[in-house]
Parts: C-alpha cells; structure tokens; sequence
C-alpha cells in the first residue's frame, strides 16, 4: 500500500486498480480495512480503530483516496466535499482525440442501479442530475489520448459515461463502449491530483498520485509529461 499523506487527522493512499474502498457483496478484503490495520500496526494501537471513508473510487480505477483518522477531521472534509471545495483532477486514457483540445462538458445523468450504469438523458426530468467536468488534452501516442479532467460534480460514474458520451471512451472501459478490455480487468482511469485547505491545521495540501506502474502505457505518458 503506497501511503501518499499522512498526519493525525488524515490519510491519502494510492489505490491500485482492481481494490474495492468499502466492503461490499463479493467478501474482498477492502482497502479501507488495510488502511486501518497499516494505522493499527504502525501506531501500536489497542482496540478499533476509527477510519472514516470521504469519498470513493471506482473499482477499476486507480489513484488518491483520502480517509479521515478522527471524526472531527470526517466531518470537515464531508462538507468541503459538499460544497465543492475540493480540487479532484484525474488523468484518462481514451481511444479518440476529441474535437476540442479543451471544454467543459455538462449532461444530465441518470443511474440505473440494477445495470450499474448511468446513462445520458435530454433534460434533469426522472431524477437525472446535472453533470459537469472539464478536460484538457495532455498529450497523445499512435492509438490513444492522455486526458486530464476536473470534476465539477460527483455523479455516478461521471467521467466514464460523458467521455464516452463524447466519443472518447476509456480504454479497457467496457462498460462505456470500450473495443476490448484489459488483461487486469482495469480501467486507464487514474485520480492524478487532490488540492484542498487542511480541515485543522488550515494548511494548503496538494497530493499528486503516481500512475501504476507495472502498466506501461500510464508509464510512457507518465514520463513523456513530466
């Protein structure tokens, strides 16, 4: 487990593609509960230990998860999440070069929970919700295009569904249209970027999560964009 920011109110980790944040039906040991016992073990402490979960990722996906150590730090990060003062930037490897080097894209979405799938709708009618991220492209190989994205809302698979949307899909991304998927079951989704004032010491933090690196094309555009 790559540990990527620590103190006594939070912890950032790197999330490998394929882990599970929460526990859920398939039993799969989460990386929530590896995080407590790196704490528990690190720290020689007895009994629970408290773990708070802010935000998730994406099964598939890789990159930065924050966790709150205390319950007071739990709950300043859940309203700054709310509120919307959180920078979350990730970098997406998708099939297409968009049209634009750069826009923002909105669409209002709505999550089918039986497919596990959202889905584009024309207007915010049966409780589909308005979508918004931005995107820029970084840099681009033979067959494929680095994009970086910054999420303007939370939705359900947001990024998945309107880069596809937009005739970009992400590589290994089945679900969304992808042409084949990967070995790893993985998706080419990285959370790259987390920015925000420290919910106690008021600080400016600002993580950047390395890509995987057994994958080769995130390390050739790792390294092309440094």
């Amino acid at each position: 487990m790559e540990v990527l920011y620590e103190d006594n109110h939070l912890i950032i980790v790197n999330k490998e593609a394929g882990e599970i944040v929460q526990g859920d039906k398939t039993g799969d040991v989460p990386l929530s509960d590896k995080v407590k016992e790196y704490i528990r073990l690190k720290y020689d402490k007895p009994g629970a230990v408290f773990l708070g979960v802010v935000h998730r990722l994406d099964r598939p996906v890789s990159g930065i998860v924050l966790f709150a150590r205390t319950s007071k730090a739990l709950e300043r990060m859940n309203k700054k999440f709310r509120e919307k003062d959180v920078s979350k930037k990730y970098w997406a490897i998708v099939e297409n070069t968009p049209d634009k080097e750069s826009a923002t894209l909105e669409n209002y979405l709505k999550k089918n929970p039986e497919k596990n799938k959202s889905f584009v709708q024309k207007d915010d009618k049966q409780g589909a919700k308005l979508s918004k991220l931005s995107y820029k492209v970084v840099d681009r190989s033979d067959r494929y295009t680095l994009l970086e994205v910054e999420l303007h809302t939370g939705r359900h698979h947001q990024i998945r569904v309107q880069l596809s949307t937009m005739g970009c899909v992400i590589k290994g991304d089945l679900k969304y249209g992808a042409k084949r998927s990967n070995e790893d079951a993985s998706i080419h989704l990285h959370a790259r970027e987390l920015s925000f004032v420290h919910p106690v010491s008021k600080e400016n933090i600002k993580v950047i999560a390395p890509v995987p690196q057994h994958d080769t094309l995130w390390k050739f555009f790792e390294q092309r964009v440094k």
